[in-house]
Formats: structure tokens, C-alpha cells, sequence
């Protein structure tokens, strides 16, 4: 440590407080950074958690700063470690674990609590709250042995915990005090639009209802309302509120109300500490969303460096968030009054409702639901108590035509240091300034290097908003740009060239394209690696050196350097005798954790690089290709063989179409599904191709997806026979093949072609049918497993894994 420099203590290890730290860093604060925090990771998104609890993301997928961001930046990290108290004449911080650390300055960022209501029975066995990692877990473990759950709370945090426990299978109902779902941002019409919305994906309501016990033995069983009704749960989410964490400040002798009171630059009562976030009170107001946290951040990082910084005088209130894949917003006054007057616009059809509410004919708040394009607009005219004009009522309402100029104006007046990106606190001015500086000319580009749209997507139209005016006419070239920052050309164009001019390596394609990067990027060696396999099936030499470093090595790596292991179980369907030498090879080579994946197959994680290799000879199975831009699972329930309500046979249809289209190369990730009734229990709705069996055949639906972005597939056709279907599947994979972007989900895909496109070219030309089904055939017809092709390669296998293995 640097005695020199002055030595700063950031007390959690959570958002607001790490987000300042990064600008104290990008401001040159010289100090030496030692960050504690309570939970055992580094920094990461809280607002994704319910995608954790759901199980399309991971803890690693919501890191915001791996460990590596601490090292680089020559910041000390303690994690698993509780701060119980400030010592402020020894200037030393006091911990559970025993660790004493020196201070010159202190950052206290605790956040906040789940709020455990006192109601009877709260204390049994089965109710928890939902507010970090460990609770996720908890729950995820309840969703494996118990049927019903009850979420007390229809706040953001009570209905994300509903979403997640549906996904894992629950029957969940939430229970809210009031008449509307998240009354403090939304008016009553979006809250009745949100509640169809998530009714429609399985969650159930009981409005106006006020638990008064929880019942049961040790562990939960019923809640009793105060009106006499009872609801069966076995496991209970109380999500009804937060609180500010100020324990440490209250031990400290700091002064607290609801939370520890700051001033306008986020001092405290204590000498040399400060506090930021869900902890902090400032001028009696305690903020729980994202973006007041960031603002307080950067007044408090400028103050900490010794620079100008105007004080924090109070943030503007807005909600802008993604509940279940519906975007909602709110700002300022959201319910009117009497004395105000309201601008309305619903679309029942399209799910979209807007309510401008004006007050003297200044706008003072608004609503968005569905359609949140002019909620930076709407929220900055809302906090400079800008007067409605008939022009401004035209942009807003559609009723001249939203012009190109006028979004330009709207970001173009936005203020620098507005958050665009509440998930991740990034500002106008960290958008604008990468694009300048580092010659960003995407919303991919300008999400890797700021972290903006990484999280919810719900700014990316702002960002692509900030992109086209920075770049001016630039954009639409840069819009259509399917490759990356080496060329001008688009993906149309790359793949034109290859067929047209027989371009037939990824080098010859970049030399006669004149790419501006001779040797290209980690973005568009692999597209082109891709879309030359794709239009040479049969005598295209595969590249190895231009795919990720998980497709070249056959299995997915993890933080640690080991790698995960995932073999093939052909609809879900395993034997007893590959089972016991699952357990064998794990045992055998230590293998640090098994864990049944969401595809219904098991992860073998924690393999030593130089043991794969005997891992899958020893397994003997096929590759689950768990790492590659090719067919993932499918996913099957129990259909007719067992099921008492299944019509058709799921698990041998999965099957079948998993052996037929594995090891295939899709443009991205690819799952499928099929469901032996309509009950739903594959989750066929939310694949890339979902298959639902009736009495009189296959319904086939595509587009889906569960996550990030979720989307509801769309019914794409029904079918008779067996053969018909898996005809119909090969026809619609070579289709996407063909014109999907490298990197495209079919979720994006069926948006952008267009699904009626889709059906013409597929069902309504039975011409073009049987050629994608030929085309398709034939590049099925040269994949081979690449764990076996690696084991019959002494070569490969040697420079790959570092020393020859016997096999």
C-alpha cells in the first residue's frame, strides 16, 4: 500500500458505492481503495437478480466488476467480511472477522434490507425475503420440493419474484395490500394493463388483501387474511418494502433517522465519512431506485477529488423499468388531480398506454406502458417544468409525425450528466465521449464499452437516439452495418460477396472486401468463420482460430480457469448406466460441482483443462455442445408415455429432433421444445422452435425466448404427422441459418424478417420448403461429433490441452 496516498474504505461492496468508486477513478482520486463487503462476490446487478431466480442468467452473467477489476485497479476487496463499526479516534474500521483496517476517508454504501412484516408466523420455516444472491438460492431450492408460493408485495420486487418462481415451476400468487399493482408509479389504468400482462404468464392476484398470520407448524402452510379467507402456500416471499441498512452508522454514533443523514455532498454527522445509496436519507427523502443513487455518486466523487462539484439538491423521482419483458415508466406526478389536466393514448391492441399530466399547462408527470421511446424526453421536460405547445403535443402524441430531427433534439438538449442507463449509471456524456474517443458506430459497440442497454435493454432506444446524433448521417451507414467497426460493409453484402465472387476463407473474404483491420475482430472473424459453413457446407475447412475460445476448446470455461462439462441427453432422457458413469467420471476427476441445468441435463463443472480429454473418453457420451452457436436441448415433459394428460410423445419427438439437428452451426444459441399437451410443462412458448402436441397433431411456434429480453413465441403452424414436423423444423433452422445475422437470436430474428415473411417463404412456397430441407440435409450430412474428433486427433488434441493423453 502506497503510504503517500490518502487511504479510502468503501463499506459495501454494492452498486451505488462501486459506482462511485469508478468515478472517483476515471476523476484520478489518488487514493488507496479498500472496498468490504458482506456478501461473498464481487459487484454485481441487483436490478438481474429475478433473471438469476428464473434461471437464464447466473451470478457470473450479472457481475458488473469481476475480481480482475479490482486487481487492475489496485483496489483491496474483502468479501464475506460485515462492517460492525467506524472507530473514529483510532480512524479504523471494525469487522466481525476480526479485520481492522486503517481509514482516512470512509464511504458508507449498505444499501438496504428486505422488510420482514411482524405478522404471526413470520419467523417459520419457509418465508424469506428477496433482496441478494442467497435469497435467489433459497428460493430456487424451495421451487425443487414445494408446489405453491405466495409473494406478499405487487411492488417491482414482489412481481420479479413472482416471475422468477413461475419460471421454476411454482404456482405462485401475489398478495398486495392495495387495489393496484406498484400504486407508487403506476396509475391505475397501467397497473391493470401490467396485471393482464402478467396473469397472461402464469401469475395469479388476490388485490386488497391483508395478511394477518402466517400459518402452519414449523413450517409455513396457509396465509390468513384479515377478512377470514385463507390462501395454501408452502413457501412464503415477502417483498413488501426495503429498508435502509444503517447499522454500521448507528453502531458508529453517526446520526440516522429512517436512514443515516447526509448533507448536500453526502457528509455525515462523522468527520472524513460519507454515505451514499439506499442507506443515505437527504432532506428527508430516502431513494430506492437506481438512478438518484449514481446521481448522488457523482457529486459525491467530484467532492471526494477535490474538484467543483454543484451539491445534490434531490433527484428527480422516475421509474423506468422491464417487469416480465414489459417496459413501464413514470415520472413526477403520475395520478392526477382535479385541478390538472390529462393527455391519454391507449392501444389495447399493441399493449401500449402514454398519460401526460399537465398543471397549468406544464407538464409535471407522465406514464408509459409497453412503448417507453419518450421517457428521457418526458422526464426531462418534466424536470425543467416545460410548457405543452402544439408542436411538442404533435411529437409526443403522433399526431405530425415524430421526426428524425425531433429525437435528435430531444437527446441533443439532454444534459451530459443525465443517467441514461439507470442499471448501470451510465451518463450522456459516458455515451457520447466513447463514441468520439473510441470511434463506436453501434449500440453493441457503445454497450461493451460502457455498459449502457448491458442489463434490461430498456435505454436502448435512448442510446441509439445519443448514436445517430453524434454521428449524424453516419448512423444509417453504421445502422446497417452487420459486421463490426473493420468495415463499411453489411452482412448482406459479406455474404453477397462470398457466394458471388466464391470467396472461400476468412481471409480471402477481409483482403477482398478491404477490411480497414487486415487480420478483423473478435466480432467478425467469427461471422465470417460462420457464414462460410454455412454456404460451403461440404468442402468449407472450419477455422478454428476464428471461433470463441469455448468452441475451440469444446466446453464451456469458467472464472477459475477449469471448464464445464455437458453431455448429451437426447430429450432429457438419460439411463441409469450413463448416470452411474456421470457419477464415476465426476468423483474421478474431482469435478467441483454437478448441477441440473434448466435443459434438462447435468453440468459437470470445475474439469482441469488437461483432464477434458479423458473426461469425455471416460463418459463416453455425445457433446452436449453447451458452448456453441448450435442446438442447445430440447427440452420435453413426459407426453403420452407416462403423463396422464399427454396426446402425443414428447420425449420421443424431442429425441428425434435433437439427434437430427445437433452439431449443427447457428448463427447463435438454439433451443427447442416440446410439449406432449398443451399444458405448457417443456415451456415450449419461450424456444427458439417450441412444439406443442393435440389430439390432432403439432402446433409449431417460433421466436421465443426467456431471457434477457423475454418474448412469447409466435404460432407459426399446425401439423399432422411425424414427418411433416421435423420437415417443417429443418425447413425453418436452414431459414434462420441463411438469413440470420451472426450473433441473432430468432427472438430479434422473427422481429426484424418479419413473421409473415417467414410463412411465405416456408409454408406458402412449397418450392423453396423442400430446398431449405435439401440444403439442410446436406450440411447435416458433414458434422461430426468434435469431442470424438478431438480424441482421434493426436495433433489437435496435443496443442489444445498441452500434452499427450493416452486414449
Amino acid at each position: 500500500m502506497n503510504t503517500t496516498r490518502e487511504r479510502l474504505v468503501l463499506i459495501g461492496n454494492g452498486m451505488a458505492g462501486v459506482a462511485t468508486l469508478e468515478q472517483i477513478i476515471k476523476l484520478g482520486g489518488a487514493y488507496d481503495i479498500t472496498v468490504i463487503g458482506s456478501e461473498p462476490h464481487p459487484n454485481y446487478n441487483r436490478i438481474m437478480l429475478s433473471y438469476v431466480l428464473e434461471g437464464s442468467q447466473t451470478i457470473d452473467d450479472i457481475v458488473l466488476n469481476s475480481h480482475e477489476w479490482y486487481e487492475e485497479n489496485h483496489i483491496t476487496l474483502h468479501t464475506g467480511v460485515t462492517v460492525t463499526a467506524i472507530d473514529p479516534e483510532t480512524q479504523m474500521i471494525l469487522t466481525d472477522s476480526g479485520l481492522q483496517v486503517p481509514y482516512d476517508k470512509v464511504i458508507i454504501a449498505t444499501g438496504s434490507k428486505s422488510l420482514i412484516l411482524p405478522i404471526p408466523g413470520h419467523e417459520k420455516q419457509g418465508v424469506v425475503g428477496f433482496r441478494d444472491i442467497a435469497d435467489c438460492h433459497q428460493m430456487m431450492e424451495a421451487a425443487k420440493n414445494y408446489r405453491t408460493a405466495a409473494v406478499i408485495g405487487g411492488g417491482l420486487l414482489g412481481l420479479e419474484a413472482a416471475k422468477g418462481l413461475v419460471s421454476l415451476g411454482m404456482d405462485v400468487t401475489v398478495v398486495h395490500l392495495m387495489d393496484d399493482l406498484m400504486e407508487r408509479q403506476l396509475d391505475s389504468v397501467a397497473a391493470a394493463m401490467l396485471k393482464k400482462e402478467l396473469e397472461s404468464q402464469g401469475i395469479k392476484f388476490r388485490m386488497g388483501a391483508q395478511t394477518a398470520e402466517l400459518q402452519g407448524g414449523e413450517r409455513v402452510e396457509r396465509l390468513l387474511f384479515k377478512d377470514g379467507t385463507t390462501l395454501q402456500a408452502d413457501f412464503v416471499v415477502m417483498a413488501a418494502g426495503i429498508r435502509p441498512n444503517i447499522e454500521v452508522a448507528q453502531n458508529s454514533g453517526i446520526e440516522t433517522t429512517r436512514g443515516i443523514l447526509v448533507d448536500d455532498y453526502l457528509q455525515t454527522s462523522m468527520p472524513n465519512v460519507y454515505a451514499v445509496g439506499e442507506c443515505v436519507q437527504h432532506r428527508e427523502t430516502c431513494y430506492g431506485l437506481v438512478a438518484p443513487l449514481f446521481e448522488q455518486g457523482m457529486v459525491l466523487a467530484k467532492h471526494i477529488c477535490g474538484l467543483e462539484a454543484q451539491p445534490y439538491e434531490g433527484s428527480t423521482v422516475s421509474t423506468k423499468l422491464k417487469i416480465s419483458g414489459v417496459d413501464v415508466f413514470s415520472a413526477g406526478v403520475f395520478i392526477e388531480n382535479e385541478h390538472q389536466s390529462v393527455i391519454t393514448a391507449r392501444d389495447d391492441w399493441k399493449r401500449t398506454y402514454k398519460k401526460i399530466i399537465l398543471q397549468d399547462n406544464i407538464i409535471v408527470g407522465a406514464v408509459l406502458f409497453g412503448d417507453i421511446n419518450d421517457s428521457a424526453q418526458l422526464q426531462k421536460l418534466i424536470r425543467e417544468a416545460a410548457p405543452m405547445t402544439d408542436e411538442l403535443y404533435a411529437e409526443l402524441m403522433g399526431t405530425g409525425g415524430c421526426s428524425h430531427s425531433k429525437k435528435k433534439a430531444s437527446v441533443e438538449t439532454m444534459a451530459n450528466d443525465e443517467i441514461v442507463c439507470g442499471c448501470n449509471g451510465v451518463t450522456k456524456l459516458d455515451i457520447v465521449s466513447a463514441i468520439q474517443d473510441k470511434g463506436l458506430t453501434s449500440v453493441d459497440e457503445i454497450k461493451a464499452c460502457t455498459g449502457a442497454t448491458r442489463s434490461c435493454g430498456g435505454c436502448k432506444p435512448v442510446v441509439e437516439q445519443i448514436l445517430q446524433y453524434v454521428l449524424g448521417d453516419g448512423a444509417a451507414v453504421a445502422s446497417s452495418q452487420g459486421m463490426c467497426g473493420c468495415t463499411t460493409h453489411s452482412r448482406d453484402e459479406v455474404v453477397a460477396a462470398i457466394r458471388e465472387k466464391g470467396l472461400r476463407t476468412v481471409k480471402e473474404v477481409m483482403n477482398v472486401m478491404e477490411w480497414q483491420k487486415p487480420e478483423g475482430c473478435s466480432k467478425c472473424r467469427p461471422a465470417i468463420n460462420y457464414y462460410l459453413g454455412m454456404i460451403y457446407p461440404v468442402d468449407y475447412q472450419d477455422e478454428k482460430s476464428s471461433r470463441f475460445v469455448n468452441e475451440r476448446m469444446n466446453a464451456n470455461i469458467q472464472k477459475d480457469g477449469t471448464y464445464t462439462v455437458v453431455p448429451r441427453m437426447y430429450g432429457g432422457v438419460t439411463t441409469p448406466e450413463d448416470l452411474k458413469k456421470i457419477a464415476d467420471v465426476s468423483v474421478k476427476y474431482n469435478v467441483k460441482a454437478v448441477k441440473m441445468t434448466g435443459g434438462q441435463r447435468i453440468d459437470l463443472i470445475g474439469v482441469e483443462k488437461e483432464d477434458l480429454p479423458k473426461v469425455w473418453e471416460e463418459l463416453d457420451m455425445p457433446s452436449g455442445y453447451a458452448y456453441a452457436k448450435s442446438l442447445r436441448t430440447v427440452k420435453t415433459c413426459v407426453g403420452s408415455q407416462f403423463c396422464r394428460f399427454g396426446t402425443q410423445d414428447s420425449m420421443g419427438m424431442g429425441a428425434s429432433l435433437e439427434q437430427r439437428f445437433e452439431r449443427l452451426d447457428f448463427p447463435a444459441k438454439f433451443k427447442m421444445a416440446v410439449n406432449g399437451c398443451p399444458r405448457n410443462c417443456a415451456e415450449s412458448c419461450t424456444k427458439d422452435i417450441g412444439i406443442v402436441g393435440n389430439d390432432g397433431g403439432w402446433e409449431i411456434f417460433i421466436g421465443g425466448n426467456g431471457g434477457i429480453k423475454a418474448r412469447l413465441a409466435d404460432s407459426f403452424c399446425k401439423v399432422k404427422t411425424d414427418q411433416e414436423l421435423i420437415d417443417l423444423c429443418g425447413a425453418i433452422i436452414q431459414y434462420y441459418r441463411e438469413t440470420g445475422k451472426y450473433l441473432e437470436r430468432t427472438s430479434e430474428w422473427v422481429e426484424r424478417m418479419g413473421l409473415d415473411t417467414i410463412k411465405a417463404a416456408i409454408l406458402e412456397d412449397e418450392n423453396n420448403r423442400q430446398q431449405l430441407v435439401e440444403r439442410v440435409n446436406i450440411a447435416l450430412a458433414q458434422v461430426e461429433d468434435p469431442w470424438q474428433k478431438v480424441l482421434n486427433d493426436e495433433e489437435t488434441r496435443t496443442a489444445l490441452f498441452g500434452k499427450k493423453v493416452e486414449v
